[in-house]
């Protein structure tokens, strides 16, 4: 019994002393690989970075781009050169000088045709707004054009010229073809083109009854009426669009325009002050209702004015 009990404890034994040899055979494998996987990556990074080399040194050398102009021009030889170029939208810009633009390239190749240096060339023409430029195969390129909306004309340093509500000059205007169109007057009027629109939105009876508008100072519009008048407006976007949608309700109800009045100044917040014509003969136009007249007549006859009246201004607070 003793005798087998050791001859059986002894491959328990062994059964044990192999475990830890394993283990060791293990560790010694995954030692082994992970050498492997680091040269696999950096062989990896070697052959990119060798590729981001050689790509550069061809970009360089512009192989890339040669090789797009050789197939360019052989696209173009084989027939799909630009001979057409139909135009869209055109109607105040002149069509010729789109033309020139359009066919005004390096290359004729369609596909060497630079469609965005094209546009960009249009835009510089006040009337465009905005322009697409697409190729329509084998022979023609399109050209789209939104051309921008006379809003006024603008007279700064004694010219006259047209522009658009975002103040872009579109061309010139002579004295004796002036559009129908408000004139607006003064440096930089044009870049507050805008505003004034806006402002004429707040009263849009008075509009067909306006004739232009001065900018005054860089701070505040003077509106000029075709009757002549002018209303002087406070100074401030908000501010402005209030007194005028005032003035607007007070002339409906009272009719200032058309009559003797030749400014009116609406300046002072809450106020309107209407200058009467100094010319012989005016007189002080009735803005409230009458009062009832006197039962008797004066005894005494009215003062004659002293001479050199007419010329004094003469002002009515409303």
């Amino acid at each position: 019994m003793s005798a087998k009990a050791g001859r059986g404890a002894t491959p328990r034994g062994k059964a044990k002393s192999k475990a830890p040899a394993r283990a060791k055979a293990g560790r010694g494998k995954e030692a082994s690989a992970f050498p492997d996987a680091v040269r696999r990556v950096s062989w990896w990074i070697f052959f990119l970075v060798l590729a981001a080399l050689a790509i550069a040194a061809l970009a360089a050398m512009r192989v890339p781009q040669m090789l797009g102009l050789n197939f360019g021009k052989a696209v173009g030889e084989a027939g799909f050169t630009l001979k057409h170029v139909e135009i869209k939208g055109a109607e105040h810009v002149s069509r010729l000088d789109v033309y020139n633009i359009a066919f005004d390239q390096a290359d004729a190749a369609m596909p060497l045709v630079d469609l965005e240096g094209t546009r960009e060339r249009l835009l510089r023409f006040g009337w465009i707004r905005d322009a697409r430029v697409s190729r329509r195969l084998p022979d023609t390129l399109v050209v789209d054009i939104v051309e921008r909306k006379p809003a006024a004309i603008w007279q700064h340093n004694q010219q006259l010229a047209l522009i658009d509500m975002d103040g872009v000059v579109l061309e010139p205007v002579r004295l004796d073809a002036m559009p129908d169109l408000p004139l607006i007057i003064g440096p930089a009027a044009n870049q507050q083109a805008g505003a004034l629109g806006r402002l004429v939105e707040a009263a849009p009876q008075l509009k067909p009854a306006m004739a232009g508008a001065t900018w005054i100072g860089g701070r505040r519009w003077d509106v000029r009426f075709q009757t002549g008048e002018v209303l002087a407006l406070p100074e401030g976007e908000d501010a402005s669009r209030r007194a005028l949608a005032r003035f607007a309700q007070i002339d409906q109800q009272n009719q200032l325009l058309g009559r003797s009045f030749v400014r009116f100044d609406m300046r002072v917040p809450g106020k309107l002050i209407a200058r009467i014509s100094g010319e012989p003969g005016s007189s002080i136009p009735s803005i409230a209702p009458a009062a009832p007249p006197p039962a008797t007549a004066p005894a005494h006859a009215p003062a004659k004015p002293a001479a050199g009246d007419d010329d004094v201004d003469r002002s009515k607070t409303i």
